[in-house]
């Protein structure tokens, strides 16, 4: 029996697409931070950085770099509930169509979307510290490219 495989963190030969949501803001410049020192540490020198309106854009967006060749991509966002049901739709909706892209496309899309019930929680999962969900959203995304590519090559030694 041979030990299971698993992803290292090494970005440097990955393009790496970070899609950010600008929707509660304060939040996602901590995630964006987390992401990006996560990014620096593992060696990444190809990162693009695109900001979008709100978290239910960024399958669209993810999806648009994944088909241009990136290798991984964090999705970061924060999406806290309100008096209305907005936050079950935007928060399913982006969670689902972000499964949709990874799938049909195999390019690994880390979810690093937020979906909080209090804003105080935001701002903790944000907070530069070794619990940002920015950087563990990052890591995830070059953990997975990295074990794709594992994977494919034993497929094609077999």
């Amino acid at each position: 029996m041979t030990d299971g495989l698993r992803g290292r963190l090494d970005a440097g030969d990955l393009r790496i697409g970070v899609v950010r949501s600008l929707f509660n803001r304060p939040v996602t410049e901590g995630l964006l931070d987390g992401a990006l020192a996560v990014l620096d540490e593992a060696g990444a020198t190809d990162v693009t950085v695109v900001d979008v309106e709100g978290a239910f854009e960024t399958p669209l967006v993810a999806q648009t770099m994944a088909q241009a060749g990136y290798d991984a991509i964090v999705v970061l966002g924060a999406v806290v509930e309100g008096e209305t049901d907005h936050y079950e739709h935007i928060a399913g909706r982006a969670s689902e169509g972000l499964m949709r892209v990874m799938l049909d496309t195999g390019v690994p899309v880390s979810f690093g979307i937020l979906t909080v019930r209090d804003p105080s929680h935001a701002f903790a999962r944000s907070a530069p510290d070794e619990h940002n969900k920015g950087r563990e959203a990052a890591e995830a995304a070059i953990r997975t490219a990295d074990v794709l590519k594992q994977v494919s090559s034993r497929a094609v030694e077999q």
